[in-house]
């Protein structure tokens, strides 16, 4: 005896005009009640062919003047199982394949999301504030969800496991800068986990941003171009690339025997600005041989030094900016070996936090970074609107005040003949 299944019988009829809209309305409703055959199904502005078939359907004459269609969907099954013998929900089912149970869909997915939060929950990073900030935001603005609905929920327990192994999120910065993709194999087993853009690299971005934000920094989104992600995986401990991490220095010289140290000693010997990458300082253990050092943040100050002063100009550090992971580890290097830093920044917020954090990390000197400085320089030309959130500068409070009281900018070229005379 043949134990095949019996193969659909023809729907032909079910095919034409006078049926599509009324079988695809049928659909909708049982998807959406879990095939439940209570209730209506309606179509507005029916043509004649599915006037007839409504007819057919329910036995009750409708007028060619009529403007909606109701079918009790009880009268539609009965009607379908008579005509075919399978009724409903598998007529639908052999034309277009079976029907989502979206109440169960939905019960699934509320414990799915559940069952990943109550896991990230567990945590240790927990307890610290920006974390379940990072977990509600990513619950509440959809991106679980989406997760979950293409298969890839255990994305945010790869974030977890990421940010539990992150050096300056765990609080094992004395381990160094983490490359991503040693801390993508120690978190997930695959070293390209955390490429650029990837699902995976955003979640701990956003996590990332989240604790900046949490610190006093810029709000927490995440940049788009590449520098700005840099540095926001460098401030969590993490390099994406220590080829693309670079200082720039003039007359730091260097003690040590191997080539990046007789080429930091033969820039000073003529006064040439020199970039150092942090593969650089890493693989030769650079420690700057100058005992004072200054730290600017805009190149056009180093540049003027370098040109002005040449091998004259003292020991000299530029940020281009937020420092980046080179620049913090030549500094701690020569803090380390008793340098004594200088360091100042642009008169506005950021550059205010660079200094701060400059002040507590490397127990760095302000360096004509007080409130008369900044009134001299104000007094000086034109300035720009300050803007961002603002921040303190513990060193000189009243700094900070002022800055608020003016609502100006002032960038540190502005005390360019002071810097200069205070380099030579």
């Amino acid at each position: 005896m043949s134990t095949d299944q019996p193969s659909p019988p023809p729907y032909t009829e079910l095919q034409e005009e006078g049926w599509q809209r009324l079988l695809a309305a049928a659909r909708r409703r049982l998807e959406r009640t879990g095939g439940t055959l209570h209730g209506d199904i309606g179509l507005t502005a029916p043509t004649e062919a599915e006037r007839r078939t409504v007819i057919g359907v329910t036995g009750r004459y409708r007028p060619e003047t009529v403007k909606r269609l109701t079918v009790p969907l009880a009268d539609l099954d009965a009607y379908l199982h008579g005509r075919y013998g399978t009724g409903l929900l598998k007529t639908l089912g052999g034309l277009h394949g079976p029907l989502r149970d979206r109440p169960a869909e939905r019960a699934d997915e509320v414990s799915a999301r559940a069952q990943a939060l109550e896991a990230a929950h567990a945590s240790p990073l927990a307890a610290l504030d920006w974390y379940p900030a990072w977990l509600e935001q990513v619950a509440a603005d959809g991106t679980l969800t989406r997760l979950l609905r293409r298969g890839d929920g255990s994305l945010l327990q790869a974030a977890v496991r990421v940010l539990e192994k992150l050096p300056g999120v765990c609080g094992d910065a004395d381990r160094g800068l983490l490359p991503l993709p040693v801390l993508a194999e120690w978190a997930t087993g695959d070293t390209k986990a955390l490429l650029p853009g990837g699902p995976l690299e955003q979640l701990v971005l956003r996590a990332v941003a989240q604790r900046a934000s949490a610190g006093g920094a810029e709000p927490g989104r995440v940049p788009r171009d590449r520098a700005g992600r840099r540095i926001l995986w460098e401030s969590a401990g993490a390099v994406a690339d220590d080829l693309a991490s670079q200082v720039l220095v003039l007359n730091i010289g260097a003690r040590g025997d191997d080539v990046v140290c007789d080429w930091l000693r033969d820039a000073t010997g003529f006064g040439i600005p020199f970039r150092l990458t942090l593969h650089q300082l890493t693989a030769a253990d650079v420690v700057p041989a100058a005992r004072e050092i200054h730290v600017c943040e805009n190149p056009a100050v180093l540049r003027a030094a370098a040109a002005e002063l040449e091998n004259r100009a003292a020991a000299l550090v530029c940020t281009e900016g937020i420092p980046s992971a080179a620049c913090h580890k030549l500094l701690a290097d020569a803090a380390r070996s008793g340098a004594r830093l200088h360091w100042r920044a642009d008169f506005d917020w950021t550059g205010l936090r660079i200094t701060a954090a400059a002040v507590e990390r490397h127990g760095a000197r302000p360096w004509r970074m007080t409130t008369a400085d900044y009134r001299s320089a104000l007094a000086g030309g034109e300035s720009t609107p300050l803007t961002g959130p603002p921040a303190a500068s513990p060193w000189d409070p009243a700094l900070a005040s002022a800055l608020r009281a003016s609502g100006q900018a002032v960038m540190e070229e502005r005390l360019l003949t002071e810097l200069l005379s205070d380099l030579g």
